[in-house]
């Protein structure tokens, strides 16, 4: 039977690229469609009708939402490459550490980049808390995963790549070599890997597209 992979979602998405990494991972062959999250396609509403957000993995016709979900369905259904631990023990704490970025350190860089003036001071302060969480879990590994790369480090994409872009173009310094030491030598492992090259947007052309969204001072939020 021919296996018929699409992946709806936005190229300069890090949601959109977990699930990117996941595929190259176990080197499945899909279909990319681009979604325009201002007039979103029938596919999308039909696929996610509770969301309607992006990403959207659809599997011979069957339709996976939400990026972490998917990334372990992906690794569920092909077992080539294996994504998160076998250890049961270690497949929870992958999960919780998933979990822990997703939640908490994603949303809290959203606010230190996106808050007011008057609530940044509060958000940068949570944000850095998350950031020593993380720079205290990855001491001593290459990446979260060990050796290799594995579910938390796919969860972790924004902090490896976007999250570098971003703070240049609003001017503030979250994650730098100087204040977390051990986290920043992972994001210029993370970003280097060939695997996961082949899986990052444009380094320019998404700089435009963000810069464009600060001078418009408006915070985006539309993938999961």
């Amino acid at each position: 039977m021919t296996e018929e992979v699409k992946l709806l979602g936005i190229s300069g998405s890090p949601f959109s690229c977990r699930v990117m990494i996941a595929l190259k991972m176990k080197s499945i062959p899909y279909e990319f469609i681009e979604e325009d999250l201002s007039n979103k396609s029938p596919l999308l509403l039909q696929s996610n009708p509770v969301h309607k957000k992006i990403p959207v993995l659809i599997h011979n016709g069957k339709p996976i939402a939400e990026s972490l979900v998917i990334v372990e369905y992906i690794d569920e259904t092909w077992k080539q490459n294996p994504i998160l631990p076998q250890d049961p023990h270690d497949r929870a704490m992958a999960r919780f550490w998933a979990k822990y970025i997703d939640e908490k350190c994603m949303m809290s860089m959203h606010y230190a980049f996106w808050s007011e003036e008057n609530e940044r001071e509060k958000a940068v302060e949570e944000a850095n808390e998350c950031l020593r969480t993380l720079e205290n879990e990855i001491k001593g590994k290459r990446f979260f995963g060990g050796e290799r790369i594995g579910m938390v480090d796919i969860a972790a994409c924004f902090l490896g790549f976007w999250v570098g872009i971003i703070q240049q173009i609003f001017g503030l310094e979250l994650l730098t070599a100087e204040k977390f030491p051990k986290l920043f030598e992972w994001t210029q492992e993370f970003v280097n890997c060939d695997l996961i090259k082949q899986c990052l947007p444009e380094r320019e052309n998404l700089a435009a597209r963000i810069k464009v969204r600060y001078e418009s001072r408006t915070s985006p939020a539309a993938s999961t």
